[in-house]
């Protein structure tokens, strides 16, 4: 079992399966809705999420139309984002997860759009954009 949360502790979830896959998605959208270089996330089954605190403290912001970035509206926490045309996965940020856990699958996509100071010096594989 997964488990996570916000900053401020109001929004808590489970998630019953494992993290098979990082993407470090390092395109303009992901950094402003971040704050930081690039969004860590993984590919979860939405049947398998839960919210199990704070549904009421999770807002959601459309950049797109299709797409829901979902916070917590006390701290900002991003939590997952969700598209409209794939309502069985949710796309779960990283460092909202406390459970330790391993992942070997994981590498960075948009990287011909990273931010011009970002120097990515892992070995893990790179994409101009999205993964091959």
């Amino acid at each position: 079992m997964i488990v996570g949360g916000c900053l401020c502790g109001a929004v808590r979830y489970e998630y019953e399966g494992e993290i098979g896959e990082i993407s470090m998605c390092h395109c303009s959208m992901c950094r402003k809705a971040q704050g930081s270089a690039y969004v860590a996330v993984s590919p979860i089954d939405a049947t398998k999420f839960r919210v199990t605190e704070g549904q009421e403290a999770l807002k959601e912001f459309r950049a797109v139309p299709y797409k829901a970035r979902v916070f917590c509206s006390n701290c900002g926490s991003p939590i997952y984002s969700a598209r409209d045309d794939l309502p069985d996965v949710k796309r779960l940020r990283i460092g909202t997860v406390e459970t330790a856990f391993a992942c070997k699958n994981a590498y960075h996509i948009y990287v011909d759009s990273k931010a011009s100071w970002e120097v990515i010096t892992d070995d893990l594989p790179k994409y101009p954009g999205l993964r091959a």
